[in-house]
């Protein structure tokens, strides 16, 4: 490994710079004062991160950002700078020991609980379990939100892209140009490799995340060729030889040579398209994918996309396949595969048939179930702008609440009942069935005995009392692990390669009607019997009692 190398692989280990906490609300600092004022620096509070609802009209969600708030945790701090900034925000009258007090903040007093990222995860459990002194954990939550709501929405969304087009085609991630700013598009893309992805064509991202990247050409490089007088160079030498032959002459040959074998007029075709495919297949012969709609892709670009294909493969190379950008591409993908089964009969070669036809006309996942509804011979989608903005929905809605002061539970009441909060610190397990597959997540305090395997547990809907089952697991998982604590990271933090196996290998554990696109079932979360009493009866204690007269 070169120096170079592993400096890059170090960086990438570190914290994004833009996080930091004076990226925050106001309102942060200025309770965070308050809370100082009043002395009550030293209570000790519990959060729950969570959402409330999955995205997109589904009934999952895919869980990342972990590691980006756990670099946030390793570098919490005050710069000068950020303190004397603060002094020209806050009142005059802000006692200077309170930015004495914020200058030496860290994150040693906090523990962190969290659900492993990568994990299909679902409303009301809390994703992150965050607890230390009241002001410290207080000034978290607006970082902590930033870096968990875009990354999961992304993922979940790059999931259900996975789902639509099936395990066996290729996903690739075109969405750099439309992204919400530069920041936004690497968290794109690295969510979206995580979500199930194969490849970007973010360059930047493929070198700090080591996501695989790809692309081919544009239009502009087809549109800048107007004959074959334009190819300074026609010579390219054939893979199993040192000396070049003439490849534009080669490629009129198999021009002539392809008539017959597929429907084209020769004295149709784009002349400067084939001079733009020779060119490109010149620099790049053993990758050469070519866009084939700039003009014509039945009349034009496909026969010119066949014609240097076999010219490569008389000089021992193999072409990897063409990329549709427009039009009807259920039918013309099918052309195109047709076309190409016909010139691998003719010249048996079988390779042929089997090139790669990917697509990228602004693609999203209803895109993708009608073509499977209509029959398509696509194998791989390039998708960007609604892949990267979310555009179904541009917000997961994650929150940040406060479920426990000094040891004593808080809950927060609403008349809309979604927005109840579920009291006091709590853990979540996963249980599962015999067929491997997850039965219910189930929330449990931490004082309580734990559901066992091959055991009844009573599991309970947190809000409405009818709403209960026993389940009987065949394996139980704790989906919450302490990942930091006494200033200290205690878990791993995996490369991106073997989180996006992990989110594989979670989806596959959800049942098939949890993932279906319409009408999907609702996964299960419940409350054991002695959370669901317990909560409920916090609930009366803290309702206001009316009064008729």
């Amino acid at each position: 490994m070169t120096d170079e190398v592993s400096f890059e692989r170090i960086q990438c280990k570190t914290q994004n710079g833009v996080i930091q906490p004076i990226l925050t609300d106001l309102y942060q600092i200025t309770m965070s004062y308050a809370y100082w004022k009043s002395g009550k620096m030293n209570d000790y509070a519990v959060f729950d991160l969570y959402f409330r609802r999955n995205p997109f009209k589904g009934e999952f969600t895919m869980f990342a950002g972990l590691e980006e708030v756990i670099k946030f945790l390793k570098n919490f701090h005050f710069s000068d700078s950020d303190i004397a900034y603060l002094k020209t925000v806050l009142p005059a009258y802000t006692e200077e020991e309170f930015f004495v007090y914020l200058r030496n903040l860290s994150a040693k007093d906090v523990t962190l609980h969290a659900i492993e990222e990568g994990t299909v995860v679902f409303p009301k459990e809390p994703l992150i379990v965050i607890e230390g002194p009241l002001p410290i954990v207080q000034l978290m939550e607006t970082p902590l939100l930033n870096l968990v709501n875009y990354a999961s929405l992304v993922a979940t969304n790059g999931m259900r892209f996975r789902l639509a087009a099936g395990p066996d085609k290729t996903l690739l991630e075109f969405g750099l140009r439309r992204a919400q700013g530069p920041d936004g598009a690497l968290s794109a893309s690295r969510y979206c490799y995580l979500g199930g992805f194969d490849g970007t064509s973010n360059v930047l991202a493929g070198k700090l995340y080591g996501i695989p990247v790809k692309g081919t050409h544009a239009h502009a490089f087809v549109t800048s060729y107007t004959t074959l007088e334009d190819l300074q160079f026609k010579m390219l030498v054939p893979k199993d030889s040192t000396e070049p032959v003439d490849f534009v002459e080669v490629c009129i040959k198999w021009q002539k040579k392809l008539v017959g074998v597929i429907d084209f007029i020769p004295d149709q075709v784009s002349t400067g398209e084939l001079a733009a495919f020779i060119s490109y297949a010149q620099a790049f012969p053993n990758g050469f994918l070519a866009l084939i709609d700039t003009y014509d892709v039945i009349r034009s670009g496909l026969p010119n996309f066949c014609t240097v294909t076999m010219a490569l493969s008389e000089l021992g190379y193999q072409a990897l396949g063409i990329r549709l950008d427009s039009g009807d591409l259920s039918y013309l993908s099918q052309i195109v595969r047709d076309t190409f089964r016909k010139v691998a009969i003719a010249f048996e070669l079988q390779w042929i048939e089997n090139l790669s036809i990917v697509a990228s006309n602004d693609i999203n996942e209803d895109t993708i179930h009608s073509l499977n509804q209509q029959g398509h011979q696509i194998n791989s989608f390039g998708i960007g702008t609604h892949l990267v903005t979310c555009q179904k929905q541009p917000a997961l809605g994650c929150v940040y609440k406060l479920v426990e002061v000094n040891s004593k539970a808080r809950i927060k009441l609403s008349e809309d009942v979604e927005k109840v909060t579920i009291p006091g610190k709590k853990f979540a397990y996963r249980l599962y069935g015999q067929d491997g597959n997850a039965l219910v997540d189930l929330m449990v305090k931490p004082d309580e005995p734990p559901p066992q395997a091959n055991s009844r547990v009573l599991c309970r809907h947190p809000f409405q009392e009818s709403k209960r089952a026993y389940v009987i697991p065949a394996k139980v998982e704790c989906l919450h692990k302490t990942c930091w604590k006494n200033g200290k990271v205690l878990v791993p933090l995996p490369p991106l390669r073997d989180l996006r196996t992990k989110a594989m290998a979670s989806i596959r554990s959800l049942r098939q009607d949890h993932k279906r696109a319409l009408n999907p079932t609702p996964y299960k979360v419940s409350l054991s019997a002695e959370l669901y009493t317990f909560m409920h009866n916090l609930w009366l204690d803290n309702a206001p009692i009316g009064e008729l007269s």
